[in-house]
Order: C-alpha cells, then sequence, then structure tokens
C-alpha cells in the first residue's frame, strides 16, 4: 500500500474512533478495555480498518451493524474475511443485536478466544 492511501485510512480511523457506535462504545468501554491484554480501536491493517484488534491473540472483532446483512454487505466481509485469514487473523462478529440483549454471552465468547 502507498503511503498517500495508507494515510487516507489512517485518517479514516481516527474519525471512527472519535464517532463509535453505539454498540462499539459500549463493547470498548464497559469490556475491552479493561482487558487484560491490549486491544485496539478501529486499527489499520491492510487495506481495512478493523473494528477491534487484539495482536497477542491476532484476533479481530467487528460490530456489524444492518449493512453487513445485505448482499453487498455480506460479499464484502467475505472478502475482508479471507483476506485476514491468509494473514493467520480470525474474525469474531457480533451484531448490533447480539451487543444489546446478549452482551454477557458476547463478552464471554470474546474472553475465550482471546485470554
Amino acid at each position: 500500500m502507498n503511503k498517500e492511501n495508507n494515510s487516507l485510512l489512517t485518517r479514516n480511523a481516527q474519525k471512527l474512533r472519535k464517532n463509535m457506535t453505539k454498540e462499539e462504545k459500549h463493547l470498548w468501554y464497559d469490556f475491552l478495555k479493561s482487558l487484560p491484554v491490549n486491544v485496539n480501536r478501529q486499527k489499520t491493517f491492510g487495506r481495512y480498518i478493523l473494528d477491534f484488534y487484539c495482536a497477542s491473540a491476532k484476533v479481530a472483532i467487528e460490530v456489524d451493524g444492518s449493512q453487513h446483512y445485505e448482499d453487498t454487505g455480506k460479499i464484502k466481509d467475505k472478502e475482508r474475511d479471507n483476506y485476514l485469514a491468509k494473514r493467520g487473523i480470525r474474525v469474531l462478529r457480533y451484531s448490533n443485536r447480539e451487543i444489546n440483549l446478549y452482551f454477557s454471552e458476547v463478552c464471554a465468547d470474546i474472553k475465550r478466544n482471546i485470554l
């Protein structure tokens, strides 16, 4: 990736960190931030921005809104997941609904996968 694209992606990641969704904020402030491992918010990785990334476990955590369940979103997510898998990164996906209704179960699943 050239520097120009990387700097654009980095700026976009910074904006996303400042404007997290309600569900991303809940997951970050009420769980991920206090884990004993380092988890980054809106981490650039290649040509993508990961919602959350734990480098020590090589795990990306994605919080999916409704656009991820449309055909275009499903195709983009599959491409992204394949790209990350080829680089040894597992992707954990949770819907906004799961974050809102099953928060403790989501947190337990994340713990099992990164600790």
